[in-house]
């Protein structure tokens, strides 16, 4: 009797222990270091604050987040000093695609963009169609503050200009702060000017600005979101297991029902809308 209680005890006790144990040494990467190239919208939403030390915990991995802005996300992409890619640029990321140099172009998640604006809406775009509230601004003599970062939002936003026939480089009105979409805002918000922001972010800034959405819902402000990882075969000593890990995380059900409920609870509705689902469709 007594064996077997030992036999039971062991059971019970040491061998969930081990095969815990085996589990973690399987999983455990020989390269913890993931370099993730992003936009700043998603560090500046606080969804990656959110998901990387869900991801860390799961995996192994350290994720070092370089927020820089999709354009310089792509050229670190371009010289092998990333290893995976999140952007929102898609005619930016095709010629990486085609060229090879990223691999497993994967579809994430959407938001829009807004037009945003002082409260009192001096340009009178309040629920104008995007082209049209354009128009109204520039006729105005803004200000209206620009990225001018190369980033996801700053291309969307200067082929909205060209959409509308309008080019306003060189107006003493247009101002380029450089900078994240976080600081963008903060910068509109005090010249009391007009700019195009990101829903996300601008609903995680909007208690530190004195801003208002004046244009939504047009067809041009979808908001797309792409996960790639960097291709070793061109660059060597691209961590290939580290981003696969981190996009297959991304794409996961899991982790694709937490970006929809992110916001939720905080803001009243989803910063994100999960799509890795519509891919297998």
């Amino acid at each position: 009797m007594r064996k077997k209680n030992y036999v039971a005890l062991w059971v019970v006790f040491a061998l969930p222990a081990l095969l815990a144990s085996a589990a973690f040494c399987g999983q455990e990467p020989k390269v913890k270091d993931v370099i993730l190239a992003t936009t700043t919208s998603t560090l500046d939403s606080g969804l990656l604050d959110y998901l990387v030390p869900i991801f860390e915990k799961q995996s192994g991995y350290r994720v070092k987040t370089i927020a820089v802005g999709t354009g310089q996300a792509l050229k670190m992409g371009e010289r092998g000093e990333a290893d995976v890619l999140l952007t929102h640029a898609m005619q930016a990321e095709k010629p990486l695609v085609d060229s090879g140099t990223v691999r497993n172009y994967r579809l994430v998640m959407h938001n829009d963009f807004v037009i945003v604006g002082p409260r009192e809406d001096p340009a009178k775009i309040k629920g104008k169609p995007t082209t049209e509230a354009f128009k109204a601004i520039f006729d105005s003599a803004g200000p209206f503050i620009s990225r001018g970062d190369d980033s996801g939002t700053n291309k969307m936003e200067l082929s909205l200009w060209k959409k509308a026939d309008l080019n306003p480089k060189g107006a003493k009105w247009y101002l380029e702060s450089g900078q994240g979409m976080g600081a963008t805002l903060l910068m509109a918000s005090e010249k009391k000017g007009y700019t195009l922001s990101d829903r996300g972010t601008y609903l995680a800034q909007r208690r530190n600005i004195k801003l208002d959405i004046h244009s939504e819902g047009d067809p041009l402000l979808l908001n797309i979101y792409h996960v790639m990882e960097v291709n070793r075969e061109k660059f060597s000593k691209i961590n290939a297991e580290g981003a696969g890990a981190f996009e297959d995380f991304l794409v996961s059900p899991e982790t694709q029902k937490l970006i929809g409920d992110f916001g939720k609870d905080k803001f009243g509705q989803p910063l994100f809308f999960p799509d890795a689902a519509k891919e297998k469709m």
